[in-house]
C-alpha cells in the first residue's frame, strides 16, 4: 500500500498488521467472509451496528455478519464511535482530517458535521491519532457501501451520564442525514475462555432485552471489561431515540474459538456483531 503524502489525510495505522496491506487480498478476504456469513432476518430499518475491532484474523468473520446487512443499502453518513487506547482521558475526540486512508482508498470525513458536533458538545478536534478500533471498521464499509462520508468519534469516558449531550446531538444529526451508527467494541478480556463465554452471554442478554436500566447495570459491573461499552451505550440510546425497538445479536465468538486455546488460564477476548433496528414507517 502506497501511503498518501497529503498531511490532511489520516494515513492507515494498521494496514499490514491488523489487516492485509494488499488491496486485492483485503477486499477478497472481506468478501469471502461476507459470502460465508449466514443471512439474518432483520425486518425493519437498520439504524445501527455493534462490530468487533480485533485483528481481522480473529474477529473478521464475526464483523462480516453485521456488514452483510448493509449490502444494497445507502447512507449519507456513517458515524463510528470507538474507544481510544493511546490518548490521555478526554470525554470525546473527533477526527478533523479530510479523509482516512486504507488500502481500499480514501474515506472522506464530513468535516462540516465534525466541527458542528465538536462545537455543540465541547469535544476536542484532533488531526493525528493511530487508534485501531475506529479504522478497522473502514475496509468493511468500503466493501459493502457504494459511497459514504464518515463522522469518526472516539470516546474516552466511562461515565454514561456524560454522554447525554452527545446522544442528543447525534439524534438531531439523524434528522438531517440518512445516518448509520456503528459502535466499535470487543467484549470481555479475561484469562479464562469459559468466563468470557459466560460474561459475554450476560451482556448479550441485557442488550437483547433493550432495557436501559439493565444494560447500565451490566456495563457498570466492576468486573466488566467490555472495552467499547460506552460507545455501545451511545449507539443504542441514539438509535432508541430514532425509533429502534430491537437489539438483534447476529454472531458471538471469541479468540479461543479461532486459536482453539480454551484453557482456564488462556487470555481470551470476546467478539459480538449485532444490529439495532426500528419498525419500517
Amino acid at each position: 500500500m502506497k501511503r498518501s503524502a497529503n498531511p490532511n489525510i489520516r494515513p492507515s495505522a494498521i494496514a499490514g498488521s491488523w489487516y492485509p496491506d494488499d488491496p486485492a487480498e483485503l477486499r477478497g478476504l472481506i468478501q469471502k467472509w461476507i459470502d460465508k456469513a449466514a443471512p439474518t432476518e432483520t425486518e425493519g430499518k437498520l439504524l445501527g451496528l455493534v462490530s468487533p475491532h480485533a485483528g481481522y484474523v480473529y474477529s473478521g468473520p464475526t464483523a462480516a455478519c453485521g456488514y452483510k446487512l448493509l449490502i444494497g443499502k445507502t447512507y449519507d453518513l456513517v458515524v463510528i464511535l470507538s474507544p481510544f487506547h493511546r490518548f490521555p482521558p478526554h470525554s470525546c475526540l473527533i477526527q478533523e482530517s479530510s479523509a482516512y486512508e486504507t488500502p481500499l482508498g480514501l474515506v472522506p470525513v464530513d468535516q462540516e458535521e465534525s466541527v458542528r458536533l465538536a462545537d455543540r458538545i465541547g469535544a476536542r478536534l484532533i488531526h493525528h491519532e493511530n487508534e485501531h478500533s475506529l479504522e478497522i471498521q473502514l475496509p468493511f464499509l468500503q466493501t459493502v457501501l457504494p459511497s459514504f462520508r464518515l463522522l469518526p468519534i472516539m470516546i474516552g469516558t466511562g461515565n454514561f451520564d456524560e454522554c447525554n449531550p452527545l446522544i442528543e446531538a447525534l439524534a438531531d444529526l439523524a434528522e438531517r442525514k440518512n445516518a448509520l451508527f456503528i459502535a466499535s467494541s470487543d467484549m470481555h478480556h479475561i484469562e479464562d475462555y469459559h468466563a468470557v463465554v459466560k460474561k459475554d452471554q450476560r451482556v448479550v442478554q441485557a442488550l437483547s432485552g433493550f432495557d436501559p436500566k439493565r444494560i447500565r447495570e451490566v456495563f457498570n459491573d466492576p468486573e466488566c471489561s467490555v472495552c467499547g461499552r460506552v460507545p455501545i451505550w451511545i449507539v443504542a440510546e441514539t438509535c432508541r431515540r430514532l425509533g429502534a425497538d430491537r437489539f438483534i445479536p447476529l454472531c458471538r465468538t471469541n479468540s479461543g474459538d479461532v486459536t482453539g486455546e480454551k484453557g482456564s488460564g488462556q487470555y481470551t477476548v470476546g467478539y459480538l456483531s449485532a444490529a439495532l433496528v426500528a419498525p419500517e414507517v
